[in-house]
């Protein structure tokens, strides 16, 4: 069993730090504001990782970490408080612990339906995502066994945009199709142990992975699933120009055959079970 560091005890990293915990491994946890749970076998501290000066009480002597921070609001201000003076400090404070950075699709920057792997150019137009993009050079710079797990659209049980957006009859693009990209937060969850599980085995891993369900499908296909499956009024076709935008289609074959298995491999299983509870 190992000792690892989850920095960011949000959904994702809270969610991993509990079952790691419930799988032997010894697990600490960092959080601004870190609520006490009973009977819970994670140690938590509570840090501000933007402050140095808040990380100096916790120890070093990890065999992993998990970077698994979000931004507070969508701001420049809040990315740069996490994926710059943040990063920056962790990094200074566990330079040799291998990494396991959770970061984005959306360092991506292609947008006509292209389909795109761990190979393909990530070079983002929006901001935020660059400051993203900037972070994981600099993480995989630091240690050639850093790795990067580019999450695509997270969704769960307190992820419901699309499904409450189903009951507002929205208005979406249907031709040319707009593709999403998604993961279930229990599969999100699900590639970080895995690939912890796979690290600390001693397998040769690449630096960056794509964790991204297996259906890209077109927005419109799934709205309208989610419309019918609740029996909500289907969506408004979106008037489009051409060229219009349609976002990208993630490929997540490296993933698959490291030998990770989906727990919900398209909309249709992950949703279907949100709707079924």
């Amino acid at each position: 069993m190992a000792n690892i560091l989850i920095v960011g005890c949000g959904a994702v990293g809270g969610q991993l730090a509990h079952n790691l915990a419930q799988q032997g491994h010894t697990v600490t946890g960092i959080k601004r504001s870190p609520s006490v749970t009973a009977g819970s076998s994670v140690r938590m501290f509570a840090a501000d990782i933007s402050q140095a000066s808040t990380l100096a009480k916790i120890d070093d002597n990890f065999d992993r970490l998990v970077f698994a921070v979000s931004a507070d609001g969508r701001t420049e201000a809040s990315y740069r408080s996490v994926y710059q003076a943040g990063l920056d400090n962790v990094l200074a404070k566990f330079p040799s612990i291998p990494w396991l950075f959770v970061s984005s699709t959306s360092v991506y920057g292609q947008n006509q339906g292209e389909w795109v792997d761990e190979h393909s150019p990530a070079e983002p137009t929006q901001r935020n995502s660059q400051l993203i993009r900037t972070a994981e050079k600099k993480v995989t710079a630091a240690n050639q066994n850093n790795i990067v797990v580019r999450c695509s659209g997270i969704y769960g049980a307190n992820r419901r945009h699309l499904l409450d957006n189903a009951a507002q009859t929205p208005v979406i693009q249907q031709t040319p199709a707009y593709y999403t990209n998604r993961i279930h937060q229990d599969d999100c969850v699900g590639v970080l142990a895995f690939l912890l599980r796979q690290s600390l085995a001693g397998a040769t891993l690449a630096q960056c992975y794509l964790a991204s369900d297996d259906d890209p499908a077109p927005l419109w296909e799934v709205m309208v699933w989610l419309a019918e499956q609740q029996a909500y009024a289907p969506p408004i076709a979106k008037p489009v120009e051409i060229p219009a935008v349609q976002n990208k289609r993630c490929a997540n074959q490296r993933l698959k055959a490291l030998g990770y298995q989906f727990i919900y491999p398209s909309f249709r299983e992950g949703y279907g079970t949100l709707i079924a509870r």
